[in-house]
């Protein structure tokens, strides 16, 4: 059982703030190369742009990542949130990206670990970004990871 965890209320609240926030930062990202909104507490945040697995169209959100070999792993964690993040289910549908950071873009590919190689990367998530421990223990969904490469 998870500890502490987040409920459905609380999810909801998060959202309504979460999504505007997304939009905003996502655009003042684009706009300032990342100069401006370019971290959450302290750390750096890359832009992912995706496409919608119902809808089609052109997604990009900020999310937290960990730099890894040649590409990022990023983490759909929403914060421990008891319901996988919407943008999951569009790497699962259409898994090739741009991610825009550290003032570059690239094409990658991203893929959804398995257990085993998520227990291999987890440590390293968490060295590079140590929330995800708390978030991981709010929730108990398995929360999925994905690994981005050219």
């Amino acid at each position: 059982m998870a500890t502490n965890p987040m409920t459905e209320k609380e999810f909801k609240r998060l959202r309504q703030f979460i999504k505007p926030f997304s939009r905003l930062n996502a655009f003042v990202y684009k706009l300032t190369s990342g100069r401006l909104m370019g971290k959450l507490q302290g750390l750096p945040v890359v832009l992912i742009t995706m496409t919608g697995a119902k809808s089609g169209k052109q997604r990009t959100i900020p999310l937290m990542y960990v730099p890894y070999k040649d590409g990022v792993i990023i983490v759909a964690s929403q914060g421990g949130a008891p319901k996988t993040p919407l943008w999951s289910a569009n790497l699962l549908a259409h898994p090739e990206i741009e991610a825009q950071y550290q003032g570059k873009k690239m094409k990658l590919r991203a893929r959804r670990v398995d257990d085993a190689e998520k227990a291999a990367v987890w440590p390293t998530c968490v060295e590079h970004y140590p929330p995800f421990e708390d978030y991981q223990a709010r929730t108990d969904r398995n929360i999925p990871v994905f690994v981005c490469e050219p």
